[in-house]
C-alpha cells in the first residue's frame, strides 16, 4: 500500500520527431480556428448587411415618383390642362409624372410636368 504513481500515468517526454508533428497539430488548429471566426464574421456582417439595408423594391418606387399600381375595374381618368395655344413638342413619361414639352403662342419654350396621382401640373419650367 505503498502511495507511488503507476508509471503508465507517469508523463514521458516525446521524441523529437512525435513533438514536432504536435507542435504542427496545434498550429493547424490555431490557424483553422483563426480561419473559422474570420468566416464567422464575414457571414454575421452579410447578415447585419442585409438586414439594415432598405427593401430594393421600395427604391425602385421611390426613384419612379410612386408608380401608381393599375385599376382592376377601369382605367384611371386624368386631364392635364395646358395653356392655350401651347404646342406640344414631345412629351416623357416617368413613373407617375408626365413631361409636356412645347412653345407658347409668343414662341417661348416651356416644359410642363403633370403628377398623375395629384392630377396636376407640379412643375412649370422655362426653358431659354
Amino acid at each position: 500500500m505503498s502511495l507511488s504513481e503507476p508509471d503508465d500515468q507517469d508523463e514521458k517526454p516525446l521524441d523529437p520527431v512525435m513533438e514536432n508533428v504536435r507542435r504542427k497539430m496545434i498550429r493547424l488548429q490555431l490557424v483553422s480556428a483563426g480561419v473559422m471566426a474570420v468566416m464567422l464574421m464575414a457571414v454575421l456582417g452579410a447578415i447585419v448587411y442585409k438586414v439594415t439595408r432598405p427593401d430594393p423594391k421600395a427604391i425602385a418606387a421611390q426613384q419612379a415618383g410612386g408608380a401608381l399600381p393599375v385599376p382592376a375595374d377601369a382605367p384611371l381618368a386624368a386631364t392635364a390642362t395646358l395653356p392655350e395655344g401651347f404646342v406640344v413638342a414631345s412629351t416623357a413619361l416617368s413613373g407617375g409624372q408626365i413631361l409636356f414639352f412645347g412653345t407658347l403662342p409668343q414662341g417661348e419654350r416651356k416644359a410642363f410636368v403633370f403628377d398623375i396621382a395629384a392630377g396636376r401640373i407640379v412643375a412649370d419650367i422655362t426653358v431659354d
